[in-house]
């Protein structure tokens, strides 16, 4: 499953169009965050997928998790959202 970090400055319209992409091609991504403004931009990129997604008849769901990652030797908790058609 491919897996997309997303951070507060990245542009939610192409996330949005990765998450899509890779939806359409794949079945589910994962999106990676750190970081209340990275998840801002990630749930916004969510909503415009399921814009582009829902002319195909499908919902888009997220389920989201923590995860513990290194960044520059230092342990954070990231929030990892899978999202998937239904």
């Amino acid at each position: 499953m491919k897996l997309l970090k997303v951070s507060s400055h990245s542009k939610p319209n192409s996330v949005a169009g990765a998450i899509a992409g890779i939806i359409r091609s794949e079945g589910r991504v994962q999106v990676q965050t750190i970081g209340a403004g990275a998840l801002n931009q990630t749930i916004k990129s969510i909503a415009i997928a399921r814009g582009y997604i829902a002319p195909t008849g499908q919902e888009l769901i997220c389920i989201p998790f923590f995860k513990d990652i290194e960044v520059n030797g230092e342990t954070k908790t990231a929030i990892v959202l899978t999202v998937e058609p239904r």
